[in-house]
């Protein structure tokens, strides 16, 4: 009697991508090479958010010398939702890995986000995402750590959505199957839809662990060093966070309360140093831009680069 041979489970890797093809080819060139050791396959879904199609030559370069299958859609309209909901309704895989184009990762990346979440039978692995600088940062970016994000030990669960992303994670298929439009289109281009799928994810029960040895690095171009490029962001972060919030609550009061007490704090932070000063500052602007989010006042209505 023969045998069945075991069929090996899937992963589709899903890159959103707008304009950013130097980026993406680092990407994709990374992607050729992962490791398997047997255990599974993987292939790439790349849609792009550029409704010229501006990387279609840079895919079909990619497909053309490398033995990974891969396929590529445009999603014309613009926002983050809609073109991870495309993304994943290209995927095939039983598993679904996300990696922003502004990343790359090491050769052991997807292998080991596929043992931890093996390991622990969770419905989803995060893990790392560190920064890689184009160039010499300010001491006051380095000092006061502000492009590093909240890490983990392996194993750990995750139990908060402020510690969530799609930047770098493995997910169970089965999480999209009920759902035509996973990641909510109402946040538009400011972001915030994938936290707002893992706090939908959470609230069902679903469970998401670290994985500490799966990193993936994000380019840090210049641009991303301006202290301008900082505040936007937490005044975009803040407003995605409103969507979610009621006016009268106590949540505004404690962002109000915030407002006061940072603002409050702000000459003195600068006589302890410029990355103290910016630190507070961040801090401020995602509560000023969480309660002018409620007011229906959006400062930042798309993410910056």
């Amino acid at each position: 009697m023969n045998e069945r041979i075991p069929v090996m489970e899937h992963i589709s890797v899903c890159i959103c991508t707008y304009k950013r093809p130097a980026m993406l080819k680092n990407l994709l060139e990374k992607l050729s090479d992962l490791k398997t050791s047997g255990r599974f396959t993987y292939s790439v879904v790349v849609v792009d958010n550029d409704e010229l199609a501006s990387a279609r030559s840079i895919v079909a370069e990619y497909m053309s010398t490398s033995k990974i299958p891969m396929r590529y859609d445009v999603e014309q309209r613009r926002g983050f939702a809609h073109v991870r909901n495309r993304a994943i309704e290209k995927a095939d895989g039983d598993y679904i890995a996300f990696i922003d184009d502004d990343e790359y990762p090491h050769s052991d990346w997807l292998y080991n986000l596929y043992d931890t979440i093996k390991t622990w039978k969770a419905d989803g692995i995060l893990g790392p995402v560190l920064p890689h600088y184009d160039t010499e940062p300010p001491k006051w970016i380095l000092q006061g750590r502000l492009c590093e994000r909240e890490t983990f030990k392996t194993g750990t669960v995750i139990k908060s959505h402020v510690f969530t992303r799609t930047g770098n994670v493995l997910l169970v298929a089965s999480l999209f199957h009920d759902d035509l439009s996973p990641f909510d289109p109402r946040y538009g281009k400011t972001g915030g839809e994938d936290t707002d799928f893992f706090r939908r994810m959470m609230n069902k029960g679903k469970s998401f662990v670290w994985c500490d040895e799966a990193p993936v690095w994000e380019w840090v171009p210049k641009e991303r060093m301006e202290r301008a490029y900082f505040l936007k962001r937490a005044l975009q972060r803040g407003a995605a966070n409103s969507r979610r919030a009621s006016v009268v609550s106590i949540d505004t009061c404690r962002s109000l309360a915030a407002i006061l007490l940072y603002t409050a704090a702000l000459p003195f932070c600068l006589v302890m140093g410029q990355h103290v000063l910016m630190k507070t500052l961040i801090r401020d602007c995602d509560h000023i831009g969480k309660v002018l989010g409620m007011l229906g006042i959006i400062l930042v209505k798309q993410r910056s680069c």
